[in-house]
């Protein structure tokens, strides 16, 4: 990894805070021919396996900061969809990434993700929320910043460019959509478009404005809410409640987040009429991830950690382990600076507190499952993932 590529990592890092191939059923009839012998699990919806031509329905999340190159490399090795998360990123350090991982993928599908936010700078509430910090940066002897500086914006036309250019299969966005014509330039370059809903109406949304796919994101899922078109958290419902109503409302294929941890979930995803799964916390622990020692900890002592929507971290609502800043300035709070400002806000706490070995102001995201996580290779996990799907499959259908 060149020092480019790598600075444009950490970057992602502080703002983001995130081949088992088992066969189609063929039916073996007894020596005899008597009787056909039940036929081996099959995935139930091939909507998008087919279109995208990629052996199991499981996209790895793309989330900001936690995944390196060699995960998405893994993953798309492994025949699922391998996400790189791509915001914060300039072109031609963008280029060249997408080079590396397509010179280890070749002609395997790849999913680029962007941020869509709305950004609204307002100096008054920065400096009033700095001062609010005031006694964390005396506590841990540090300066706060003079101001919060400028950052790179959300999917925009010269960022656009350059995706055009790689011709990514699946092009994702959080937050909403772009403008209807860099929409169209995407597809019209022939990368599917997908988003995030959090409701019935935001799936609605996606699909009158060009998504071709629907991430329903149930509240458990770790990470930021892709909410775009309500601020109003009481409006956010599980996946188990949300992916059949959005199957229901929409003729797009839809993607089941939130809560996924392993095969019982993705078959229940499934059950539910989703078209494939998106995993984020269950590849935290991978050695591919970039997740710190500390966050890894916190993962793995899961059960004894509650986890909370909060918008005090980055200024929108995630889903986080709760640490001390979470509990003692949230978890949600009024007058946060515009995402992701925030999280420039208590950076230099977050670093001097890390380097005492304490994740009390880190961004511990990780979703309602993460007790779930396990230690094992991005290409291995996905293997197992989906043979643990297909097994599950098989035995609910024998049951039936």
């Amino acid at each position: 990894m060149d020092s480019i590529e790598r600075r444009e990592l950490m970057k992602a890092a502080a703002l983001g805070g995130v081949a088992l191939s088992i066969g189609g059923a063929k039916s073996l009839l007894a020596p005899n021919a008597a009787r056909a012998e039940a036929a081996p699990p099959s995935w139930p919806n091939r909507r998008l396996l087919d279109r995208l031509k990629i052996d199991h329905p499981i996209i790895q999340a793309p989330m900001g900061g936690a995944v390196s190159p060699a995960m998405t490399i893994a993953v798309c090795g492994a025949g699922g969809l391998g996400s790189f998360p791509c915001s914060f990123w300039s072109p031609a350090p963008l280029r060249d990434v997408v080079a590396k991982i397509r010179a280890q993928t070749g002609a395997k599908p790849l999913n680029l993700n962007f941020f869509c936010d709305v950004r609204q700078r307002d100096a008054a509430v920065e400096a009033a929320w700095v001062k609010r910090l005031a006694a964390y940066y005396t506590e841990f002897g540090v300066d706060p910043p003079d101001h919060l500086p400028n950052i790179p914006g959300p999917f925009n036309a010269e960022i656009c460019d350059a995706v055009v250019e790689l011709k990514p299969e699946v092009v994702s966005f959080h937050f909403g959509l772009p403008e209807k014509a860099l929409v169209d330039r995407l597809k019209a370059a022939g990368s599917m478009v997908i988003c995030s809903a959090t409701t019935v109406a935001e799936a609605r949304w996606l699909e009158d404005h060009g998504a071709d796919a629907i991430i329903a994101q149930g509240v458990e899922a770790g990470g930021h809410r892709g909410m775009f078109l309500t601020t109003d958290l009481t409006t956010q419902v599980g996946t188990l409640a949300l992916v059949p109503q959005v199957v229901d409302a929409v003729k797009l294929p839809v993607i089941a987040a939130g809560g996924i941890g392993d095969g019982r979930a993705i078959a229940a995803a499934l059950a539910l009429g989703a078209s494939a799964v998106q995993m984020g916390t269950a590849y935290l622990l991978c050695p591919e991830a970039m997740t710190s020692a500390l966050h890894r900890a916190a993962i793995k002592s899961a059960n004894d950690k509650l986890s909370v929507v909060t918008n005090v971290l980055t200024g929108r609502p995630a889903r986080v382990l709760v640490n001390r800043f979470v509990r003692e300035v949230g978890p949600l709070a009024a007058d946060v600076p515009s995402f992701p400002l925030g999280a420039l806000a208590i950076e230099p706490v977050r670093k001097k507190a890390e380097s005492q070995g304490s994740s009390d102001f880190s961004g511990l995201y990780a979703g309602e499952a993460a007790a779930l996580c396990r230690e094992l290779p991005a290409g291995e996990l996905t293997s197992k993932l989906a043979a643990e799907a297909l097994q599950r499959l098989g035995a609910l259908g024998r049951a039936g």
